[in-house]
């Protein structure tokens, strides 16, 4: 291994790290990690911290998982790669496939399509959607709706159903048809509305209208997430997500969630879906489905769905689509002894407890600090602040105020991440109550330095 010079001399040399500008990691060099254990990851330095974005929202089950490992190792001795395109298959995926039918079918879904992860899953559901509706018969059907501030992966389907500029602004032209409704953001809506019962009203209207304006036999499905994460962690009223379904079955749209971040057990609840009692047509997974520890990803199928293609006869459902790696023998076995682990330790009560915890922590810090203007949470592990220049104007806090924020908490012993103006935490599913309240301390130290 080379040395800590050689690493620290080299960090953005040859490398270009997503979701940043080149120029900026060379101006600011990446924090070189070396070492994890339990919620906790060491840097090249020996500095120590507990994990709060949990990796990117998916090491749920924290650094040191044992089960998880063998699996992975006894997976590469018995068989370390095959496809499972036509024709071949393998047994950890057949099992794993039969498990995770057991787990989402109170969600009403009962077929797997395996993935590389999130974004491929995003892309694998609205690629099927369209064909649904093409087996039977409504070949029109190819637009798709989805909300301002959601978060749907980095591919140019994924791209073109993202409501955050962030992702799509370099990247246009992309894919047509593709639309958008406010989100039921109570801090800042083009509503004015604060009052999350009314908003959300407000946005199954402007869903109702959107789709009256495209004409539903025109628009494939609707894709959201159950919480929107990445664009700030927005909950919405437990009235929503159930009303899009409502308005989706009424006009044969379908109805995709995106749960890649929010399925095995994140919110309190084991889905996100579940969550608010809903049962969309798809659901994306991917992230904590291998701890992380394996890149994999899995596309969940409602029983109606699956019906449509299995029994067509026409050559109309054969499946076009499929990545070299989906069904991946090592990441089944990962994602088999994950589902497990998460099982047994019940990581969706912690998460619930413990998000509480948090959630409470972080609203007793906004009584302290100006700085920050909005917090969310209240389901599970999924918590964020917003930080202002100005409560009254809502003037978003810039980036050297955030970063300072973010850098000060890691000294502190907290590992936040930072998006746009808002701290997002996203710790494993097995933190500890001390573990909470060190990001706390952490935290109070950034905004204090801020």
């Amino acid at each position: 291994m080379k040395d800590a010079n050689f690493l620290k001399a080299n960090n953005a040399r040859s490398i270009w790290h997503p979701m940043t500008a080149p120029a900026d990691s060379m101006a600011q060099p990446p924090v070189i990690l070396t070492g994890a254990s339990g919620v906790r990851i060491k840097d090249i330095d020996g500095h120590e911290v507990v994990d709060a974005v949990g990796g990117l929202w998916n090491v749920n089950l924290g650094y040191s998982c044992q089960p998880v490992k063998d699996a992975i190792a006894a997976q590469l001795d018995a068989l370390p790669y095959y496809s499972t395109f036509r024709g071949t298959s393998n047994d950890k995926v057949i099992e794993l496939a039969e498990e995770l039918r057991t787990f989402f079918e109170p969600d009403g879904l009962t077929r797997a399509f395996f993935t590389s992860g999130g974004s491929d899953s995003v892309e694998t559901a609205l690629k099927l959607a369209r064909q649904y509706h093409k087996i039977r018969g409504e070949a029109g059907r190819i637009k798709f709706l989805s909300l301002k501030k959601g978060y749907h992966g980095t591919h140019f389907g994924g791209a073109s159903v993202n409501g955050n500029a962030n992702f799509r602004l370099a990247y246009e032209p992309l894919l047509p048809g593709c639309h958008h409704i406010p989100a039921p953001y109570t801090y800042r809506n083009p509503f004015n509305e604060s009052d999350p019962a009314k908003l959300a009203g407000l946005c199954l209207a402007a869903l109702e209208d959107e789709i009256a304006f495209q004409g539903a036999g025109t628009i494939a499905a609707f894709i959201m997430e159950p919480i929107l994460g990445a664009g700030g962690v927005i909950p919405p009223h437990p009235s929503f997500m159930p009303g899009v379904e409502a308005i989706c079955r009424k006009n044969g749209i379908l109805l995709i969630a995106d749960e890649v971040i929010t399925a095995f057990g994140r919110t309190g609840a084991w889905t996100g879906s579940r969550l608010w009692g809903v049962k969309p047509d798809f659901s994306c997974t991917a992230k904590a489905i291998t701890n992380a520890y394996f890149p994999f990803g899995a596309v969940m199928i409602a029983e109606g769905v699956a019906q449509v293609f299995e029994g067509d006869t026409s050559g109309k459902a054969a499946i076009g689509h499929g990545y070299t790696y989906s069904g991946h023998p090592v990441g089944a076995a990962a994602a088999l002894a994950c589902l497990a682990e998460t099982k047994r330790l019940k990581v969706n009560e912690n998460a619930a407890a413990r998000g509480a915890e948090l959630f409470a922590g972080i609203k007793s810090l906004m009584e302290q600090y100006e700085l920050i203007g909005d917090v969310r949470g209240g389901h599970g592990l999924m918590v964020a602040m917003e930080l202002v220049a100005d409560r009254t104007t809502k003037k978003p806090a810039d980036k050297a105020v955030t970063a300072r924020v973010q850098e000060t908490a890691y000294r502190e012993g907290a590992m936040v991440r930072v998006s746009g103006p808002n701290i997002i935490l996203s710790p494993p599913l097995v933190v500890t109550s001390a573990d909470v309240q060190t990001i706390l301390s952490a935290l109070d130290a950034g905004l204090a330095a801020a």
